[in-house]
C-alpha cells in the first residue's frame, strides 16, 4: 500500500497527494481530516440505479461529529424509486460510503467531497440485486476458483453534439485521431481526461473517432476515451464518473453529449469495448511466450458460447442493434480472431516479441527491451452506451469462469477463431455458418431466457434481477425494427432521439 514521494507527487487525485497513501489505503479520519484541513463544505453521496445514471445524496458538513456520523452510518434512501423490481412496500435502503472512492467535485462552487456508495438491505446486508454487488460477487469467484485476478478496462466512445460550423469542416467518416482544427472538440476530451483522473480513474489515452458528419443544421464528432487495466469494480466506477464528467462539460461548453449506440444511419456507432487480462503474483498471464495463453483461449470460448445473452446487459435498448450491422467495424457473427474488428472477440497487438523499437527509432537511446512486458489482452467488443456496466463485467466474468472449466473450450475456441484476411480459401464459408449476435431486444431476451442459468450459479446473478431483465427487454416489441425502418430516416431520427441521453 506503500508509495514513493514520486508517485504521490505525479498522483493527480488531490485526496492521494495531501493523504500521501494510495485511495485503497484511505480511512474514514483521512476523510475528516482532509475536511478540516482543506475546508471542505459539502459531501455528496453517489450511486448507480437501474437507469444506469449517477445519482446524488447531498449533505452540508455542519460540525466534525456530524461529518463523522454521516462517513460512519451511511443514510438511508428508497430503493423503489431507484430500481423497478423494488416493491415500495419494503423498499428502504442504506447506501454505505466507500472512502476509497473519495474525490473532490471539480463542478461544484464549493469544496465538495464526493463519494461512490454501496446498497445494504434493511438486515445490515449487501443488497444482492444491485449490480455493483453482482460484480463484487462475481469478481470473488472467479479470483477464489482460479487464484488469478481478473483485469479490465473500457473504451468509452461517444459523440459530441453541436451547431455545424463553416471553418475547417471534418470529413464524413474520417475522423480517426483528427486533430485540431479538423477536430472541433478535442478541448472537451482533453479537459475531461483530466478531471477523471483526478477523481482517480486511470487513463491509456484518449482521441477523435471515426465518426464525423453534418446533418442540417447539426454536426456530429466522435470521440473516445481509454482506460488502463484495473480490478473490475475499479474499470466500472470509473466509466460511469466519466460518463458524468462528459455530460458536465458538455453542458458547461453548450453542447450534448451522447453515448447513444446509434446516431445516424450509415455513420459509425459508439460502442464501449471491454478489454480483459488476467494475472497473477503481477505477471500478465493472458499470453505465453508471444502466443494467446490456453487460459485466454478457454475464458474466449466460454464467452462465445454466452455472447447472444450476455448482450441483455451490454446493448439495452432497440437502437443497440442498428449498431450491430455488416462493414460498420462492429460484431454479427460470434466468432473471435486477432485484429480482426468485425468479430466478437479481438484480440489487439500487445506488444509480445516486438523487438527493441524504441532503440531503432531513437538510435541514440540505450537499448531498452521491451521483453517481458505484455500488455496482451482480448477485447469484447459486442457492448455500446446503453450497457449496464457492472452486470455486463459481471457476464463476462461468469462466462469466462465457465469456460475455464469446459472440458471442449479449447477446440470450441479453435472452431470458433477467423482468420483476419477474409480472402483465406473457406473462410467466407466458415464465417457463413456462425451464429448470428441478436438483431433485437426481444431476441436477447430469448437468448438470456434459455441460458440464464448459466449466470444464476451459485446465485451470481438472482433470479429476480434475471427475470426482470427479460421482461424489460422484451417489452420493446422491437422484432425486425431494421427492415422497418429501412430508408425511413425520419422515423429513424425520432427513435435515436428517443434513446440520445441514454445511460
Amino acid at each position: 500500500m506503500n508509495m514513493n514521494d514520486s508517485e504521490i507527487v505525479m498522483n493527480p487525485n488531490e485526496l492521494v497527494q495531501f493523504l500521501k497513501k494510495p485511495a485503497e489505503a484511505f480511512t474514514r479520519n483521512d476523510l475528516v481530516r482532509f475536511c478540516e484541513e482543506r475546508e471542505v463544505k459539502m459531501l455528496n453521496f453517489r450511486y448507480v440505479a437501474e437507469d444506469g445514471r449517477l445519482k446524488t445524496l447531498n449533505f452540508v458538513i455542519t460540525s466534525k461529529s456530524h461529518l463523522e456520523t454521516i462517513l460512519t452510518a451511511g443514510e438511508r434512501v428508497d430503493g423503489s424509486n431507484l430500481f423497478s423490481f423494488m416493491d415500495s412496500a419494503s423498499s428502504d435502503l442504506y447506501v454505505i460510503p466507500l472512502y476509497r472512492t473519495a474525490f473532490l467535485n471539480p463542478f461544484a462552487a464549493v469544496p465538495t467531497l464526493e463519494l461512490f456508495c454501496s446498497f445494504y438491505d434493511s438486515a445490515g446486508r449487501p443488497l444482492e440485486s444491485d449490480p455493483g454487488y453482482i460484480l463484487h460477487r462475481a469478481d470473488d469467484a472467479f479470483t477464489r476458483e482460479t487464484g488469478m485476478r481478473f483485469l479490465a478496462f473500457g473504451e468509452l466512445e461517444y459523440y459530441v453534439v453541436a451547431p455545424a460550423e463553416q471553418l475547417y469542416p471534418g470529413v464524413d467518416q474520417k475522423g480517426y485521431h483528427e486533430s485540431a482544427p479538423f477536430a472541433s472538440f478535442g478541448h472537451i476530451r482533453n479537459e475531461a481526461m483530466l478531471m477523471i483522473a483526478r477523481a482517480g480513474g486511470i487513463i491509456k489515452y484518449g482521441h477523435s473517432e471515426v465518426g464525423c458528419f453534418t446533418e442540417g443544421d447539426t454536426y456530429y464528432e466522435q470521440h473516445e476515451i481509454e482506460f488502463l487495466p484495473a480490478p473490475v469494480e475499479q474499470a466500472a466506477r470509473q466509466i460511469i464518473l466519466a460518463k458524468w464528467i462528459l455530460r458536465m462539460l458538455g453542458r458547461r461548453y453548450g453542447v450534448e453529449i451522447s453515448f447513444a449506440p446509434k446516431i445516424a444511419a450509415g455513420m459509425a456507432g459508439s460502442g464501449m469495448h471491454f478489454h480483459m487480462m488476467i494475472e497473477k503474483d503481477g505477471e500478465n498471464l493472458t499470453a505465453v511466450d508471444g502466443r494467446l495463453s490456453d487460459s485466454s483461449r478457454k475464458m474466449i470460448a466460454g464467452i462465445l458460447d454466452a455472447a447472444d445473452a450476455l448482450t441483455a446487459f451490454g446493448n439495452t435498448i432497440p437502437t443497440s442493434y442498428l449498431r450491430l450491422v455488416p462493414e460498420q467495424e462492429a460484431p454479427t457473427k460470434i466468432c473471435w480472431g486477432d485484429r480482426n474488428r468485425s468479430v466478437v472477440i479481438r484480440v489487439p497487438l500487445g506488444w509480445n516479441g516486438t523487438g527493441d523499437m524504441v532503440q531503432d527509432a531513437n538510435p541514440l537511446e540505450p537499448s531498452v527491451t521491451t521483453r517481458g512486458l505484455s500488455k496482451q489482452t482480448f477485447e469484447f467488443r459486442v457492448p455500446d452506451g446503453s450497457a449496464d456496466i457492472c452486470l455486463t463485467l459481471a457476464g463476462l466474468l461468469v462466462t469466462s469462469l465457465r469456460g475455464l472449466k469446459m472440458p471442449d473450450a479449447l477446440e470450441r475456441a479453435r472452431q470458433l477463431y477467423v482468420d483476419e484476411q477474409i480472402s483465406v480459401p473457406g473462410q467466407k464459408k466458415k464465417m457463413e455458418g456462425l451464429r448470428d449476435l441478436p438483431l433485437s431486444c426481444v431476441e436477447s431476451a430469448e437468448a438470456l431466457e434459455k441460458k440464464r442459468r448459466l449466470f444464476e450459479v451459485d446465485r451470481i446473478f438472482p433470479p429476480g434481477l434475471i427475470e426482470s431483465r427479460i421482461n424489460r427487454l422484451k417489452s420493446f416489441n422491437d422484432r425486425g425494427l431494421s427492415e422497418q425502418l429501412y430508408r425511413k430516416s425520419d422515423e429513424l431520427r425520432k427513435l435515436v432521439d428517443r434513446y440520445i441521453h441514454v445511460g
